[in-house]
């Protein structure tokens, strides 16, 4: 059994260099900045042709975890420790909160830090320090989750 917050370096370092060379690849491609609530809202309300580049990205992004579950076998061993509807509702909750913000994690840490956006930087301590909290509150202050 794997859970979810298992940490190995090497998958956390070819993770992280996939996500960078897919930013890379999308602006150089598509001049467009990775900002997954964004890609996903356009992909629902966009026309034809910016919705088409969208849809790939996104089957990427599902196609690439599906492979590399298939080549590693990890996706039988992961265990969430939250139940389906939580995270459906949490996901949900980000992804309205960053429409509404103007802007999302991986639009900003990703692609505005390796810009050098005071913007950017700004954003992703507030989404760090908030996530932190809110496992912290959950977990210690609730006495929910692991």
């Amino acid at each position: 059994m794997l859970l979810e917050t298992a940490f190995t370096p090497i998958s956390a370092i070819a993770g992280g260099a996939l996500i960078g060379l897919s930013a890379i690849v999308l602006m150089w491609s598509v001049g467009r900045v990775a900002g997954i609530s964004g890609i996903v809202a356009g992909a629902m309300m966009a026309q034809d042709d910016e919705r088409h580049w969208r849809l790939i990205f996104l089957a990427g992004l599902f196609g690439g975890a599906f492979i590399a579950s298939l080549v590693t076998g990890a996706l039988d061993d992961v265990v969430s420790v939250a139940s389906s509807p939580v995270l459906i509702v949490a996901g949900l909750l980000v992804g309205v909160g960053t429409r509404m913000g103007g802007g999302c994690t991986s639009g900003h840490g990703v692609c505005g830090i390796s810009r050098f956006s005071q913007r950017s930087l700004v954003a992703t301590v507030v989404f760090m320090v908030s996530g932190a909290t809110t496992v912290f509150v959950i977990r210690h202050l609730l006495g929910e989750g692991v």
